[in-house]
């Protein structure tokens, strides 16, 4: 007998597509489009995307993004590969190890159009180990903290990428103290040396959040978070000699946002 539950019997629409992983959203869908529901954070209009264009055209990357290809890592849900097929990037190849954030991925492609836009399903580190391809842009936004070796995602971007912009929660020793988390989800600060770049890491551990449908962190049951002067120093080191930084709070500890290129 059929399992007639996976069944609609309604005429099609786009909300039917989205209530596939109705609870685990966490982007909204695009201003454009008041008339769906989804999550709550507005990933598909976000600012971040055209802070990082601007910077990099500030920096010489003439058009920014335009007409680039571009490597975009943990795309989530699609906003921001949305945003980028939005500002005529030549193509955007983006690499997402969850296979339930890829299948929303390819939920919102259809919904909301991404034509310059692949979704591929896989580890960003393999990819960029494996890879011959070179890309003008990287896009790492909302991924390092979840690694357990960030600086190896740095190195390996460093490979492939002339110009890249990384947005990501660092490690705060004072935001910490004025914010504990219950469960006290800090642990450990350990030594680390990664492609002759030696640095301190803080251990973060997921907790209860991992027994979401819809979690959208790393692989493991914990990650490795950097400080802001470590995080600097790595690029440096591995090649990237012209910056733009803006630093803001947010809700889980001080984020750093960061375009940059080589010379």
């Amino acid at each position: 007998m059929p399992d007639f539950k996976h069944f609609f019997g309604v005429a099609p629409s786009d909300q039917n597509a989205l209530d596939l992983f109705a609870g685990e959203w966490s982007s909204q869908p695009p201003a454009s489009r008041p008339e769906l529901k989804a999550g709550v954070t507005p990933l598909f209009d976000d600012p971040r995307i055209a802070w990082a264009n601007h910077r990099l055209t500030e920096m010489g990357l003439a058009g920014g993004v335009t007409n680039r290809e571009v490597l975009e890592l943990g795309p989530l849900e699609g906003g921001h590969s949305y945003l980028l097929d939005r500002l005529e990037v030549k193509s955007v190849t983006a690499v997402e190890a969850n296979a339930r954030a890829y299948l929303k991925c390819l939920i919102a492609k259809e919904t909301f159009g991404m034509p310059r836009a692949r979704f591929v399903l896989g580890d960003c580190l393999e990819f960029l180990k494996q890879t011959d391809r070179h890309f003008d842009v990287g896009i790492a936004c909302g991924i390092l903290y979840h690694l357990t070796n960030p600086v190896e995602l740095l190195e390996l971007l460093s490979r492939r990428c002339d110009s890249i912009y990384l947005w990501t929660v660092f490690y705060d020793p004072e935001f910490v103290a004025k914010n504990p988390v219950p469960g006290a989800k800090f642990s450990e600060a350990l030594s680390m040396e990664t492609a002759g770049f030696k640095h301190t890491v803080h251990r973060f551990n997921y907790g209860p959040s991992l027994d979401w449908k819809g979690f959208c962190g790393g692989g493991d049951v914990y990650s490795y978070w950097m400080e802001k002067p470590e995080i600097l120093g790595a690029l440096r080191q591995f090649g990237f000699t012209d910056f733009r930084t803006e630093e803001h709070p947010n809700v889980h500890g001080s984020a750093l946002m960061v375009a940059a290129r080589k010379a």
